[in-house]
């Protein structure tokens, strides 16, 4: 069975900085591409970004603020999260097991999912 565990979430002040951890079990993560996610309240989950080969793509908001890597001897991805904005205020999520390659970054596109780890940005 294939499990993504999410921590490392919390309460952060704007500006502030989190790292985001995603723990797998019965996957290698560096077999296959990785991704973050993150869905804030009444709105749709949304893409942050992924590694897949040693690259690393991220959103247009993210770009240069939040860095995803992998630590291949812990089997864990990380987002470092940093300048954070009151309005990334959200559910972050990890997935893994990309189903077909190109065609972008769609959640339809990955096959696993963790429970998900909430980051609260607030003055």
């Amino acid at each position: 069975e294939v499990q993504l565990k999410e921590s490392g979430g919390g309460s952060v002040q704007p500006g502030g900085s989190l790292r985001l951890s995603c723990a797998a079990s019965g996957y290698t993560l560096r077999s296959n591409c990785v991704g973050w996610f993150r869905q804030a309240p009444q709105k749709e989950r949304e893409w942050v970004g992924a590694i897949e080969g040693g690259r690393t793509y991220y959103t247009d908001s993210v770009e240069g603020r939040f860095i995803i890597s992998l630590d291949n001897t812990k089997n864990t991805a990380y987002l470092q999260v940093n300048n954070l904005k009151p309005e990334e205020t959200a559910i972050y999520y990890c997935a893994a097991y990309c189903r077909w390659y190109g065609g972008g970054w769609s959640g339809e596109k990955f096959r696993f999912w963790g429970q998900g780890t909430q980051v609260t940005v607030s003055s």
